[in-house]
C-alpha cells in the first residue's frame, strides 16, 4: 500500500471525488483519462479495469446454460460487492487493494 505523504494527501483529497468512478463499469477510464498522473486516480483505474474485465468474462460464462448461469449469478453477487467497497473505500481517500483480483493490477502499465 501507498505511505501516506503530504503529496499523496493532496493528491487523495483532491481526486477521491472522480476516483470512484473507476467502478462503475466502462467509467474506469475517465479518472484514468482525466487524471492520469494522480497515482490515486490510476491505482483506482486499475481496479475498475479488472472488474471490467471480470464483469466481461461473467458476461461470457453465462452463455453456458445452468452450470453458467450458477456460476455468472455467484460471479456477479462477488464483483458487485468489490463494486460497492471500492467506491466506498475510493471516497474515503483509501488505497485498495481487491482481495484475488489486485494482484492483476500490477501487471498493468498504465
Amino acid at each position: 500500500m501507498e505511505t501516506q505523504t503530504p503529496q499523496n494527501q493532496k493528491d487523495i483529497e483532491e481526486n477521491k471525488a472522480i476516483a470512484f468512478l473507476s467502478y462503475l463499469g466502462i467509467l474506469f477510464l475517465i479518472p484514468l483519462l482525466a487524471k492520469p498522473k494522480s497515482k490515486f486516480c490510476v491505482h483506482h483505474a486499475k481496479n475498475g479495469l479488472i472488474l471490467f474485465i471480470a464483469w466481461l468474462i461473467i458476461a461470457a460464462v453465462s452463455i453456458v446454460p445452468f452450470l453458467g448461469w450458477l456460476i455468472a449469478f455467484l460471479g456477479a453477487i462477488v464483483l458487485f460487492i468489490y463494486c460497492i467497497v471500492g467506491i466506498i473505500k475510493a471516497l474515503q481517500g483509501e488505497f485498495w487493494e481487491m482481495p484475488f483480483l489486485g494482484q492483476y493490477t500490477k501487471h498493468f502499465n498504465l
